[in-house]
């Protein structure tokens, strides 16, 4: 088994007439939708509706288009032709969806859009119930809950493929004209609805005068960097305190974690050989502690050191970008329970960091991306020092959730536990506010 394509078993031979029997009804998308990571996020609209009429807008956008494919969504499609099992899976997935809301009619429209998407910057809406801010997530939601769907965005070969014209799109955004939507009008990041929404007033705006904000690209908008007395560093009042790494709120903490598990469980064991992608020193960590949390749109997406130390490891792991925990029911959790899952396949950074106060040992920062881009940068170097409070990374345009892995005994956390049944309503941390501190020996 590959560990970062649990999945990646080569394609059956597919029964279209059986594939089809397994297409699911419009009440059952309409929950897995309601249910889903990216409306959760604020990515994708509260409104499923608006899904219909962005996917017919982006149609229509994408049949307009004279030039031929961009290299990247060219590849795709000499791969799915040169692939009759691959594409025959991807095209049952365009077919299950139900016909009421199949704008995307087949693969040829399929890749048509995604050359559209690859030089479009997202806008903003004030409207949560019809804002789409991940258009890759928006073209492929209904695929993605559909039986044929789940397979195909598991493939090794597919989401390489993916990931390529997703590095297309992430060029475009950190290219200036991706600039256009850094504007002060209704739709515009830099309006005063979005400054309000956002928070703008907590975060560095270069320019605030200039065009643009005196931004250079979206992504610069996207990963602004927060002023300091917006989060004040907790480390002065505890030495023993550990931080947030990010901003989110908390999906859960487990004690005990394993080292093999079976993370498609509905009950979402973490295995920490998969997470760790076999470091040498995982067995440290066996039996020890996960903490995970969840940022939304409006989140600060740079990440920082939350103990004292050395790094000792930095690692970037490619890995899946579309795929959600496979359950015959659906996930009313707003796609939390796939966040472990995730934690384990999806593209991620591990940053080892031994803490020089000894009763905490090595602390494991994992960032995962989920969805678009699914970028990751570590700006952490292996050998040398890190204080609390230090920047250590940062994601790019994309959806990300965020664990921390401790070994076993080392630690008490101070903030509330969540639960699977109440698990969308984590407790908020801040990036440099306390979530744990050394526990205290005994004896």
């Amino acid at each position: 088994m590959n560990e970062a394509f649990p999945h990646d078993d080569p394609i059956d031979e597919i029964d279209e007439g059986q594939a089809m029997g397994k297409a699911i009804t419009t009440a059952v998308l309409e929950a897995r939708y309601r249910n889903s990571f990216g409306r959760a996020a604020g990515y994708l609209p509260r409104n499923r509706k608006a899904i219909d009429a962005w996917q017919a807008d982006l149609v229509r956008r994408a049949a307009a288009r004279t030039e031929g494919h961009v290299p990247s969504v060219q590849a795709l499609k000499e791969l799915l032709d040169g692939d009759k099992k691959l594409k025959d899976l991807v095209a049952q997935a365009i077919d299950q969806v139900p016909a009421d809301h199949k704008y995307v009619k087949d693969i040829d429209e399929m890749l048509n859009c995604l050359d559209e998407i690859t030089v479009t910057a997202p806008t903003f809406d004030l409207d949560p119930s019809s804002h789409v801010a991940f258009p890759m997530s928006a073209l492929f939601c209904y695929m993605m809950a559909m039986p044929a769907g789940w397979e195909a965005f598991r493939d090794k070969k597919f989401n390489d493929a993916l990931r390529v014209i997703l590095k297309a799109w992430c060029d475009f955004l950190v290219h200036p004209d991706s600039r256009y939507v850094l504007n002060d009008g209704p739709n515009g990041w830099l309006c005063q609805a979005a400054a309000e929404k956002f928070k703008l007033y907590e975060f560095v705006i270069p320019d605030p005068e200039a065009l643009y904000g005196g931004f250079g690209c979206f992504n610069d908008f996207f990963n602004r960097h927060i002023k300091p007395e917006f989060r004040p560093n907790g480390a002065h009042h505890n030495p023993q305190a550990v931080l947030s790494p990010n901003d989110g709120s908390v999906v859960r903490y487990l004690s005990g974690v394993q080292e093999d598990a079976d993370i498609t469980l509905k009950g979402q064991p973490y295995s920490l050989r998969q997470m760790l992608n076999g470091w040498a020193e995982t067995d440290r960590f066996v039996g020890g502690d996960v903490f995970q949390t969840f940022l939304s749109g409006a989140d600060y997406h740079r990440w920082h050191a939350p103990v004292d130390g050395i790094v000792r490891h930095v690692e970037t792991i490619p890995g899946l970008m579309f795929s959600e925990l496979q359950m015959k029911d659906v996930d009313t959790s707003a796609g939390t329970l796939s966040q472990g899952y995730q934690a384990s396949v999806n593209t991620r950074g591990l940053v080892v960091i031994e803490s020089t106060v000894p009763d905490i040992g090595l602390v494991c920062v994992i960032p995962v991306g989920i969805t678009e881009i699914s970028s990751v940068t570590i700006t952490a170097e292996e050998g040398k020092r890190v204080t609390r409070g230090d920047e250590i990374g940062y994601f790019s345009y994309g959806g990300s959730s965020m664990c921390m892995v401790f070994e076993p005994g080392k630690v008490e956390f101070t903030v509330p536990n969540n639960t699977i049944d109440n698990a969308d309503n984590g407790a908020p941390v801040f990036v440099n506010g306390q979530i744990a501190t050394a526990r205290p020996k005994t004896g």
